[in-house]
């Protein structure tokens, strides 16, 4: 779907020193304009640098590209953050680092659009539960980075089952929740320092059961169709917004001197749906209810990148295909209240098979250190239905799929040339349980060795409390 930019995308674009600042703090004089007012879209830049890596070359190994490919005895090198060649033979300089990997399979790093760590990290407690905004059922100026808490023990739980990248929600308790961010899962001590560069940012929403369950007696939405109003008034308010902001930027161009709109932080995010610039991540089940989300979408003219759970994804996945939806879920959670039981095992391989967006995601701190095996799971019960789904295919479920909902597969996702090196080397086939994620890297930096147990990332917060099981 196009968006044609607005004058107050273009006000967006055009970055200040601060916040919210004119360009000159003296008076207008009587006839003159008065300087002219900008808004910082990016007040909390990232300040990600890689992790510094070696010019390496994986051979005799089995490669799933990430985009329905696979190299037998196959060799994949990767420099300077980068993939440089995979095929069955590639050239590679004398002094890169050799890894053999006879036995061994790589594929691009696991890519989770659907987490919560860092704003409902470990230990799970109402101190550190910052993921819901449940004061209001529209807070979408609310950000989840600024509830991210680095020390989360997950982000190492999750790095060992080789998810290089992942997007930290808010909660699904509002019709709009909030902002999300797209990480890179490495070690660090400030959120900044974490987030994926050039990554758009995302909004969440939420339909069905929790947001009447949350405001049904605190003045509402108590019902799906209060729901389907407060979204509706909302978007009309952002629209108005906008247009009061287009009618600032013509009237300063004329050469008046209008007065600024009063800026609005929740309307802000959602004129950034509007004009493209923030993707909109959904929490649904239901198929009728994300049939109709898909007629609200066309009705205020923005683009929802994903459905989040879609239980019944495979009921609509035509409807997903045409109209170019993805579906992230589970492979086979159900059932747990009534939204979600009319779940199937399928579900994944018949959205797939339908030539829709097909993702497999965690919501869930223990799910993503083992979304190879959820990804298998759904998979093997495809086969068993009779659906002839590669395993080459299959693994776009959790790498290009993903990428593509978060709006960054032109620079991760799968293991094309140019491409930034986030990769796995397993120690056999990805989809046996038996399979561990041996080596793990982020943009060619080794972040992750299963055999050096002390090189393994370990929180402050996990100091001197080292958890059953753990090799600290």
């Amino acid at each position: 779907m196009k968006h044609t930019p607005t004058k107050l995308a273009l006000a967006l674009a055009c970055l200040c020193s601060t916040v919210l600042v004119a360009c000159s703090d003296k008076p207008a004089e009587k006839g003159e304009q008065a300087p002219h007012v900008s808004i910082n879209t990016d007040p909390y830049p990232g300040t990600y640098t890689p992790i510094a890596g070696k010019p390496t070359v994986i051979t005799n190994v089995t490669i799933l590209d990430g985009v329905g490919n696979r190299i037998e005895n196959g060799m994949i090198y990767f420099a300077d953050g980068k993939i440089v060649a995979t095929g069955e033979t590639v050239e590679y300089p004398a002094d890169a680092v050799v890894i053999d990997g006879e036995g061994k399979w790589v594929t691009p790093g696991i890519i989770d659009n659907h987490s919560h760590l860092g704003v409902y990290p470990s230990p799970s407690v109402g101190s550190t539960s910052d993921g819901n905004e449940m004061t209001k059922p529209v807070t979408p100026g609310v950000w989840a980075e600024h509830s991210v808490w680095p020390q989360d023990p997950g982000f190492g739980r999750a790095l060992a089952g080789g998810v290089t990248s992942l997007q930290i929600l808010p909660g699904s308790a509002n019709l709009f929740g909030g902002r999300s961010v797209v990480l890179k899962n490495v070690p660090s001590r400030t959120m900044q320092d974490m987030k994926f560069p050039d990554a758009p940012y995302g909004m969440k929403m939420a339909c069905g059961e929790n947001p009447k369950r949350v405001y049904g007696q605190k003045g509402g939405p108590m019902t799906r169709m209060g729901n389907v109003k407060g979204y509706r008034q909302a978007w009309s308010d952002a629209q108005a917004y906008m247009r009061e902001w287009d009618k600032y930027e013509a009237d300063y161009d004329a050469g008046k001197d209008p007065k600024a709109p009063k800026r609005d932080l929740d309307l802000e995010t959602m004129a950034g749906v509007l004009n493209g610039d923030i993707l909109v991540h959904m929490h649904c089940y239901r198929a009728d209810e994300m049939t109709v989300m898909m007629d609200m979408m066309k009705e205020f003219n923005y683009q929802i990148s994903s459905f989040h759970h879609a239980v019944e994804g495979y009921k609509i996945a035509d409807k997903l295909a045409e109209n170019n939806v993805c579906a992230s879920m589970w492979a086979d959670w159900w059932g747990f209240k009534l939204e979600a039981y009319d779940g199937i095992r399928e579900n994944i391989p018949v959205v797939h098979a339908a030539k829709a967006c097909a993702i497999v995601h965690s919501d869930d701190e223990l799910g993503i250190q083992r979304l190879n095996q959820e990804a298998a799971k759904a998979w093997s019960d495809g086969k068993r239905a009779g659906m002839d789904i590669s395993m080459a295919d299959a693994w776009q479920w959790l790498s290009a799929n993903p990428a593509k909902s978060l709006g960054i597969f032109d620079k991760t996702g799968s293991l094309e040339v140019g491409k930034n090196a986030d990769l796995v080397l397993w120690t056999g086939n990805p989809f046996s349980t038996y399979t561990k994620a041996e080596q793990v890297y982020i943009d060619g930096g080794k972040a992750y060795d299963l055999k050096s147990p002390d090189s393994w990332p370990l929180s402050d917060f996990e100091v001197g409390q080292v958890g059953e099981g753990d090799v600290k």
